[in-house]
């Protein structure tokens, strides 16, 4: 059997996440809102009206042009793109065609390593970048079909990738870190289940070491990463399988199903002469001159990739360490933030983080900037522990204190008395009470399973409500259970 390589390029096109529309005042995020309801005649193309471009959707391209690695065209054009669907009440879309807002760009994906097989990074090239209006959505129900015109202008990124991605599994991480750096800029929440990300895949096989292109099929309405890489593999599989039969690959537009985890032929695909492209007449030339360009510029951050490279080399984090405090920005600054005030080892604050804070932001929902326990908060809870003010238990049960109260760590500590207990005399007292409670576990211990000192710290602890300072504890019944 002939062994085949995949040839996939993405297509994915990104709700901005502006106030509103991208051609009227109309609001752009319109989600939770009843069908119908945030629509105006200017998007649902009443006749007469007049399109006004907005300002911060071509801002936020911009930004995520520059972070693409694109070059942008100071002069571009819109058009109109024309084709039926029940979904377009204009029966066009305003885009744009020859004349993008950017174009030859890149991203370097780092593809995590697989069973018997390293890591490496994937360099993905993205042939050009547009800002477009999106349609607005159709649901089936029974044999009746309803239209909703609300996401209709809704301001979209569309960006297209060269066909650099060889395995679904590539693509799955494209997409992973493309969310990832929407997030970061700010420009999109990216959330695929509400279609502020939506991806089409091209996909096409060929023999393994080949360097032309067979014909492609585009795989669309898929709303999760999982359901892509899930959809590319069966569609892999399948023109494996034609080939194999000595037929020739029809170039398909196909529809995934989720639920049944099948492919469906929707129609043949389309050709750019189907959409019978044109000047927007009644749109201007975007002209994007230096000083609206470098204004834009000046806000863009450290790229995530950037920032765990720098984390590695800077604070000699582990990469997983650094991968996972880069994951979102709020939670990277918040990183960065707390090192500052704690002054010590980075990595003792990443541990905090990683092994503490997270599961807080997860359970809570919220962002690292939003929690109540602050970068100087949590400094300040370590150096307590380092000092040994308060042993490692209350440090960890602090933690939580600060998040729900707000309040500094030192004024919960002495107010509820959580100091750490020293005091030799104190500790003895309470060691010789386990013991004496625990006559068959002392006589285990003393037979050589020596592994029950930590049970016996632990029931020390217990009693002492976790103040105990646990290395003298220990100490105390090592010195206890070696008399006869």
């Amino acid at each position: 059997m002939t062994e085949y390589e995949a040839v996939i390029g993405l297509e994915t096109h990104i709700q901005l996440n502006t106030t509103t529309k991208i051609f009227c005042s109309c609001k752009a995020d319109s989600w939770n809102d009843p069908p119908n309801t945030n629509i105006c005649p200017v998007c649902t193309g009443m006749p007469g009206v007049l399109p006004v471009l907005n300002r911060a959707a071509v801002e936020k391209g911009v930004l995520l042009a520059a972070a693409m690695h694109a070059e942008l065209r100071p002069l571009s054009y819109f058009d109109r793109k024309n084709y039926f669907y029940p979904d377009l009440p204009k029966g066009y879309q305003i885009s744009k065609y020859d004349q993008s807002l950017a174009f030859r760009g890149w991203m370097d994906v780092p593809v995590p390593a697989a069973a018997g097989k390293t890591a490496y990074v994937r360099r993905v090239n993205i042939q050009k970048l547009h800002l477009e209006e999106d349609a607005g959505k159709t649901k089936n129900v029974g044999n009746r079909r309803w239209i909703d015109f609300n996401r209709c202008g809704v301001p979209l990124i569309e960006m297209v990738t060269a066909p650099d991605l060889r395995s679904a599994d590539e693509a799955a991480q494209y997409l992973i870190r493309l969310r990832q750096l929407l997030r970061w800029l700010g420009v999109s929440e990216a959330d695929m289940e509400k279609g502020h990300l939506r991806c089409d895949a091209n996909v096409s096989i060929r023999p393994k070491g080949a360097d032309y292109l067979n014909p492609k099929t585009e795989i669309k309405n898929v709303n999760s990463i999982e359901a892509v890489r899930d959809a590319i593999e069966k569609e892999i599989e399948r023109q494996a399988r034609e080939m194999e039969a000595g037929r020739r690959i029809e170039a398909w537009t196909l529809e995934w199903d989720e639920d049944a985890s099948v492919l469906r032929k929707m129609r043949s695909k389309e050709t750019e002469a189907d959409y019978r492209y044109f000047r927007e007449p009644d749109l201007l030339p975007l002209r994007l001159d230096e000083q609206w360009k470098q204004s834009i510029l000046s806000r863009l951050p450290e790229l995530p990739l950037e920032r765990r490279a720098r984390f590695v080399e800077q604070y000699g984090l582990p990469e997983y360490d650094a991968d996972i405090l880069t994951g979102e920005r709020s939670l990277s600054d918040y990183f960065e933030a707390a090192v500052k005030a704690f002054g010590g080892d980075p990595k003792k604050v990443s541990n905090y983080l990683m092994n503490d804070v997270l599961r807080m932001i997860n359970e809570s929902g919220k962002s690292a900037a939003e929690l109540r326990l602050t970068p100087a908060y949590l400094a300040q809870i370590i150096q307590l522990a380092e000092r040994g003010t308060i042993n490692t238990t209350t440090a960890k049960s602090l933690l939580q204190k600060v998040e729900e109260s707000g309040e500094a760590p030192q004024v919960i500590v002495e107010r509820e008395g959580l100091a750490k207990v020293s005091d030799e005399g104190a500790i003895r007292v309470v060691c010789e009470q386990v013991l004496a409670a625990n006559p068959k576990e002392v006589e285990s211990y003393r037979a050589g399973k020596t592994t029950l000192i930590g049970w016996f710290v632990g029931q020390v602890m217990r009693q002492m409500g976790g103040k105990a300072d646990p290395n003298l504890a220990r100490r105390i019944l090592e010195e206890l259970l070696h008399q006869s």
